[in-house]
């Protein structure tokens, strides 16, 4: 997958300021405040900024946090993990691997299959529906 490099101000100009805020800055929305926290709809969740094919909305359920949580990325190339100790705890991060959109935050308390939950950021996806 090709990596995407676009400087701040074309980032600005395609993106809302709450969409910037959060995946250029590496802000999270109000739980309960994004659009997809509460969406059945089927289909398939793009990245934002870039387009990239994350999450199958298959493997989407509620969790209960007030975010959009999946069980798994739609391939298992389509993100990146790197460790966040930022406002004194330590998580780790998910961001788009295309394009290094931050997501959100995988943490180890999901459903099976995989014990996972993928708790990412409404603002920082765009759903296509099936």
């Amino acid at each position: 997958m090709p990596k995407i490099d676009k400087g701040a101000a074309d980032w600005r100009a395609q993106l809302t300021p709450e969409q910037y805020r959060v995946t250029r800055e590496k802000g999270t929305e109000r739980a309960f405040s994004g659009q997809y926290w509460n969406c059945s709809d089927d289909g398939i969740y793009r990245c934002i900024c870039c387009g990239a094919a994350l999450f199958d909305a298959a493997a989407k359920f509620d969790a209960g946090c007030g975010w959009p949580s999946f069980t798994a990325p739609l391939a298992g190339d389509s993100v990146a993990e790197a460790e966040d100790r930022s406002h004194g705890m330590r998580r780790t991060e998910v961001v788009c691997r295309a394009c290094g959109a931050h997501l959100g935050h995988v943490f180890p308390d999901g459903p099976a299959p995989t014990g996972l939950r993928y708790c990412m950021n409404s603002a920082a996806l765009s759903l296509e529906k099936k």
